[in-house]
């Protein structure tokens, strides 16, 4: 693949339109309270019976936070009653239970990860617990192969609990930056030093943690150019293993906590456009490798090398390595993927409380997928991983013939190619270099669910850039 990233900000704008960030195919939007726990138990004993066992991801959803980032728009409840973590551990134990009786003891566990909220609203002592509870109902594989990560806000997390993580079995970590510039984290309620964010981030490495992630956010409000930078220079400088850099989107009808921020402070078009530059520039000088919607690796990093393989997956949890595995989710708002069906959790928690307090799966919503959503699936799943579709491969796999399969989705892919951001052929579509920032617009033209309404009338998906 291309390693170069070349910028255009008048193609860039053209293109910035709403649009699914395919975390998965179809998007949430379809899923149907038709799918209920039932449909999850018959999916789960369906994916017991293949010949080779499937291999199994576990999601786990911690909802709460001690205070509101103005910019989030993850499910969490802002709390500072810490109390309220035991209170959820117990019914999630509950449903750990439940889910776990669904698969054989044959389906291995290759990878867990613990995301919010804030996971580490829960002490180190708690989080243990709940790895503990996970690996005695479910079979994990040998610690060296078990990739096990969690989200942490680095206000409120130490060295010494990053230390107690790692004997706990962790492997990766995660924390959010989005700025250091102290007026932009004013303006959005999160004020972090970067003297406790790189205390944490040593503390991963000398405590065996194998990949450091940061998330930054551009687009926030009073952020600039200069700010921005010296973010960027500080990050680098601390030299995680993966980076993902967000684009802040504004939807303060969707997102209650966004109406403190005020739209005259948020960067203009070209504005946000010039951030997005800045990052690409000074991350690429640094070595830094594009994976793909918005995140970054170093060579060595395993999510580079998977790409470099060709063997990388997208998921609910973003880019993994684990191609080949089932996805449970628990907890509040967590969506599993288990064989062609999706199930989403309810997203609010008294109805997830109530459903286990009746001894119930809590699957509030979710979708059985026809062949057409398989094959369509597969095809965006090589666009979003490996920016490419080998055309002979998937007409092998799903007994098609390419050309007339998709020929309306060709047709509206004949503009993206005249932009020059792929170029198609009898063997092959290849997105290039200049189409790289824009998988999803690409992606679009084969989502047979946005095809009644016109890209820029569909409020309920983040724009592109």
């Amino acid at each position: 693949m291309d390693a170069s990233l070349p910028f255009s900000a008048e193609l860039l704008r053209r293109y910035d339109r709403p649009g699914p960030r395919y975390t998965s195919y179809p998007t949430a939007p379809q899923f149907s309270n038709a799918f209920g726990e039932e449909q999850l138990r018959d999916a789960a004993a369906a994916s017991n019976g293949d010949p080779i066992p499937r291999r199994l991801s576990l999601y786990v959803h911690v909802p709460f936070c001690v205070s509101p980032c103005f910019y989030c728009g993850c499910n969490r409840i802002i709390t500072r009653d810490t109390s309220r973590a035991e209170t959820y551990l117990a019914r999630l134990y509950r449903e750990i239970d439940m889910a776990a009786a669904l698969f054989d003891r044959d389906r291995e566990v290759v990878q867990l990860h613990l995301g919010g909220g804030t996971p580490n609203f829960m002490g180190p002592d708690q989080i243990g617990e709940l790895v503990d509870t996970l690996r005695r109902q479910f079979h994990f594989g040998r610690p060296e192969e078990s990739d096990i990560s969690i989200e942490l806000d680095p206000r409120f997390v130490s060295p010494a609990d990053i230390a107690e993580l790692g004997r706990i079995g962790f492997t990766r970590a995660s924390f959010g930056v989005q700025d250091f510039d102290p007026v932009v984290q004013e303006a959005v309620n999160r004020i972090q030093s970067v003297e406790d964010t790189r205390a944490v981030v040593d503390a991963c490495r000398a405590n065996g943690f194998r990949s450091v992630n940061v998330d930054l956010i551009y687009g926030l409000p009073k952020q600039n150019p200069v700010g921005f930078a010296r973010t960027l220079d500080t990050v680098v400088e601390m030299r995680p293993d993966r980076l993902a850099v967000y684009g802040y989107a504004h939807l303060p009808g969707v997102f209650r906590a966004q109406n403190q921020i005020k739209s005259e402070d948020l960067p203009s078009p070209e504005e946000k456009l010039a951030l997005l530059e800045l990052a690409i520039t000074r991350l690429s000088a640094a070595g830094y490798q594009y994976i793909g919607m918005d995140h970054f690796a170093l060579p060595d990093d395993e999510l580079a090398m998977a790409q470099a393989r060709g063997s990388l997956h997208r998921n609910f949890m973003g880019y993994t390595t684990h191609a080949d595995s089932d996805l449970v989710g628990l907890g509040v708002s967590a969506i599993s993927h288990i064989g062609d069906t999706f199930s989403q959790n309810p997203r609010d928690l008294p109805s997830w409380q109530f459903a286990i307090d009746e001894g119930r799966l809590p699957v509030f919503r979710g979708m059985r997928l026809e062949e057409d959503d398989v094959i369509r699936a597969d095809l965006i799943q090589q666009l979003m991983c490996q920016a490419a579709v080998p055309i002979g491969a998937l007409e092998r796999r799903h007994a098609i013939v390419f050309s007339e399969y998709f020929a309306d989705a060709m047709e509206k892919l004949k503009p993206l190619e005249d932009d020059g951001l792929v170029r198609t052929g009898p063997d092959r579509i290849q997105v290039t270099a200049r189409g790289r920032l824009l998988l999803r617009n690409i992606a679009m033209c084969f989502d047979r669910y946005l095809t009644p309404a016109d890209p820029d009338t569909r409020p309920r998906f983040s724009r592109a850039i």
